[in-house]
Parts: structure tokens; C-alpha cells; sequence
């Protein structure tokens, strides 16, 4: 049976059977890198890197080892099935209909399918590094209490002319929390919900609201923000899309929510709704 493959790397047709016995190309985490760089290079989704990998979350460190698949264009000829192609590819035919957004076992001739070739299905994930993290804080908060407690018992029953005073101490220190709570929302992490955007949408001028060029410096990391929650112009770091500036704002941002500067519109809309991470540097 002779059938016709086209390579996204490669860009070359290969016609005949294809190598069954593909090996998952293995990519050295280097600083700097990110998730969403990586599916970039490779042409696939953070979430098929992450299915391959068995990652929990987007974080990613140096000297990670991470295994990405090549992408490929199988053409279907008369007579395929997804269960032929499937056997072909070293792959199951689920992943083959996921990669496809095909609803049933059902193809056509002519009909072009993606196909990632040696790739595992999708890995149920088990985060068992997130629980133990949140342990070791929750143990460390008994510990302070009771030293910060004994001495406020103490001094007021010891000396009864100076409960008076810890009453105006109790004070300041409530005025000084109101003060610090501002800043307080700058230097910590803000959980927030992520969509993407491109520039190249119809009759969008890919300036931002902060007078950057998108169209002219695709390679920018930018993001959308809401002005009361995120200033302007601020450094920040997501998660999973690196350092970026908040350059540019949107009708529909408003609270904890961004828009992640994506240049390639299908990578917009494959990057979807996600809950991320955004640290304020400054």
C-alpha cells in the first residue's frame, strides 16, 4: 500500500511505510526555557509535552531532560483506517482522533492527519510533589504562634498600668497592615486566569495601549492586564511563558485576569483558558 507522508521537520514527502520504531527525541532544559517555547520549536501544544513528559504543572528547570515527538502529515489513501495508521505510527488510534479533533473511527481518502510517531497516549498525571510543599509550611506556623503569645500573656498580668499601652500598640500595628496590604499585592504571586491574543487579527493595529509594536516586534512577551490590579508597565514573570512586560490592557481583562501575547494566531487559540501563576518583579 503506498502512502504519502509530509514532515513539518523534515519538509520532504516520504512515500512507503513509514519507521515504526521512532524514538522520542530527548531536549535538555536550558535557563530561560519555557514549556510553551519548547511545544513551539517542535510544533505541538504545552499540554502534549506535558502528556509526555507526565508533568503536573508548567514549571520547568535547567538541566531538565524532557522527550518531544516530531509532528508529520500522513495523506489517507483507499482502504486506510485509523487502526492501520495507528499500528504504523507506534500509536494509539485515541491519540491519532485527539491530535485530529475526529469524533470517530471514521477518515477519507485525501484526508490529512497529524500524527506525532512514537508518541505515548496521554499520562495520568499524579502531583504528589504540590502536597508535600504545602506540608512544610503548615508545620512551621505552630512553632511562631506560641513564641509570639507568651509574651503578650505575660505583660499585661504582670503589670496592669501597661495593659493600657499594648491597647494603643494593637493599633498602630492594624494602621501599618492597611498600608503594607498594597504592596503586598505587588511582590506576591497573583493567581490568574490566562487566555492569548495575536496582533494579526482583522482590523486590530498591533500597537498596545502602552505604544509598543507587536506587529513589528513579534518576539515580544507581552500581556494584557487590568491597570488596578497590575500597573502598567510593570516586569513580570507567568508561568510557563516567562518574563514579559504588562504593556497593553482589554475590555474583557478586568480582576485576575490576562491576555498572553501569542504571535501565531493557531498558537492563540491552542493555548486556550488557563489558571497561571504571574510573580510582579517590579
Amino acid at each position: 500500500m503506498k502512502k504519502s507522508v509530509v514532515s513539518f521537520v523534515a519538509a520532504a514527502a516520504i512515500v512507503g511505510t513509514a519507521a515504526a520504531n521512532v524514538q522520542a527525541e530527548e531536549v535538555t532544559v536550558k535557563k530561560g526555557d519555557t514549556l510553551w517555547g519548547i511545544s513551539q520549536k517542535y510544533d505541538a501544544t504545552v499540554e502534549q509535552v506535558k502528556n509526555w513528559n507526565g508533568l503536573s504543572s508548567d514549571i520547568i528547570f535547567p538541566e531538565d531532560v524532557l522527550d518531544v515527538y516530531e509532528k508529520e502529515k500522513y495523506k489517507v489513501n483507499k482502504g486506510d483506517t485509523l487502526w492501520n495508521i495507528a499500528k504504523e505510527y507506534d500509536v494509539s488510534v485515541s491519540s491519532i482522533k485527539e491530535w485530529n479533533n475526529l469524533n470517530s473511527d471514521v477518515i477519507h481518502p485525501e484526508q490529512k492527519l497529524e500524527v506525532y510517531p512514537g508518541a505515548p497516549d496521554n499520562i495520568k498525571i499524579d502531583p504528589p510533589k504540590p502536597k508535600e510543599t504545602e506540608a512544610t509550611p503548615v508545620t512551621s506556623e505552630p512553632v511562631q504562634e506560641p513564641v509570639k503569645q507568651e509574651p503578650i500573656k505575660q505583660e499585661p498580668v504582670e503589670q496592669k498600668p501597661k495593659t493600657e499601652k499594648p491597647a494603643e500598640t494593637v493599633e498602630a500595628p492594624k494602621a501599618e497592615n492597611k498600608e503594607q496590604a498594597a504592596p503586598e499585592e505587588g511582590t506576591k504571586e497573583l493567581t490568574m486566569e490566562a487566555t492569548a491574543y495575536t496582533a494579526t487579527c482583522e482590523g486590530c493595529s498591533g500597537v498596545t495601549a502602552t505604544g509598543i509594536n507587536l506587529l513589528e516586534n513579534p518576539d515580544m512577551k507581552v500581556i494584557s492586564v487590568d491597570p488596578n490590579v497590575i500597573p502598567l508597565g510593570s516586569k513580570v514573570y507567568v508561568e510557563g511563558y516567562g518574563e514579559a512586560i504588562a504593556g497593553d490592557t482589554g475590555g474583557a481583562i478586568k480582576g485576575n485576569k490576562i491576555d498572553v501575547f501569542i504571535p501565531n494566531k493557531d498558537d492563540a487559540i491552542n493555548f486556550g483558558r488557563q489558571t497561571l501563576k504571574v510573580t510582579i518583579l517590579d
